[in-house]
């Protein structure tokens, strides 16, 4: 069973930066396609980056140039790096995997297995 655990989040201040983490276990090989999510408060939950079997990477128009997602197959972790924070960026960030390319919609029905989050609170 794929178990996905996130690390990384915090507490920053606008303009400020976080990578956040995700260590994949109990999988075979890097078969999968990887995502995060955010949710805030009160809204749905919304896909911001993906990194497909083959390396491809997408972003949501409202994070393109601030987010950068990547992985480390050896190691078995996929990062999310966020800079230029802000504070509409406040939420809790999941991980995400799916079993085929369709992950890279970045909709949450696309997805088989979910983190257990870490929040990201950013100050003004």
């Amino acid at each position: 069973q794929v178990q996905l655990v996130e690390t990384g989040g915090g507490s920053v201040q606008t303009g400020g930066a976080l990578t956040l983490s995700c260590v994949l276990s109990g999988y075979i090989g890097d078969t999968f396609c990887m995502a995060w999510f955010r949710q805030a408060a009160g809204k749905e939950r919304e896909g911001v980056a993906g990194i497909g079997i083959d390396g491809r990477t997408v972003y949501a128009d409202s994070v393109k140039g601030r987010f950068t997602i990547s992985r480390d197959t050896a190691k078995n972790i996929v990062y999310l790096k966020i800079d230029s924070l802000k504070p509409e960026d406040t939420a809790t960030y999941f991980c995400a995997a799916a079993w085929s390319d369709s992950c890279l919609g970045l909709r949450t029905f696309s997805i088989n297995t979910w983190g257990q989050g870490t929040q990201v609170t950013v100050s003004a």
